[in-house]
């Protein structure tokens, strides 16, 4: 299988949880034989869309086409990324406001609609790490920054099935705790799923 790792972390430094955990499920892919992409949405400096017409018609900046070809090539896409005032850093949406423009994810409409979903057949992993419970962000939040990015964007865009992994508390547990998310992200890459 082609998977395609998209670190979403707003530091590039490649020094958190979210990078482990985005390399641990790459060493499993590779090792069970899968192909491997890996796009740090840090390090590509892509601007902020701020207009409707620079969104549908505007000239996409660099780096938007090579991370295009990256999601066009995988078969299954696994966003990494921390809970950021409950929801996905600014740096990954504008991602996603980049590389989905119209044409891209959906072919436009003939007659008003909504067009084509053209990145069926792929299917997500969402890795979100928290300070909070994993169970109170669920529960009691009821995951709406998780949910917007699967129901919102990738579903609005065929891909499917999306799956989750929510890691609270990633301040405790200690370096035992640590070397389990790691063997568990390894697992799951090793089945990319």
């Amino acid at each position: 299988m082609r998977v395609l790792i998209i670190q979403g972390h707003p530091d590039s430094s490649g020094s958190h949880l979210c990078h482990a955990l985005a390399e641990a499920y790459g060493q499993g892919a590779r090792t069970a034989g899968h192909s491997v992409r890996e796009l740090d949405v840090a390090r590509l400096g892509l601007p902020l869309l701020r207009s409707k017409q620079d969104w549908e018609s505007g000239a996409p900046p660099e780096g938007v086409r090579a991370s295009q070809e990256a999601i066009e090539w995988a078969e299954h896409l696994v966003i990494v990324y921390p809970l950021w005032l409950g929801d996905v850093p600014a740096v990954l949406k504008g991602f996603f406001e980049q590389v989905l423009r119209p044409g891209f994810a959906r072919m436009p409409a003939a007659s008003g609609g909504f067009g084509a979903q053209r990145l069926r057949g792929k299917s997500a992993r969402i890795v979100v790490t928290m300070g909070m419970p994993a169970l109170v962000y669920r529960w009691f939040y009821r995951s709406h920054g998780l949910r917007s990015l699967r129901r919102n964007i990738l579903a609005f865009c065929g891909i499917a099935p999306v799956r989750s992994t929510l890691i609270g508390m990633v301040e405790a547990g200690g370096i035992r705790r640590g070397h389990r998310l790691l063997r568990r992200m390894r697992r799951r890459g090793a089945k990319a799923r």
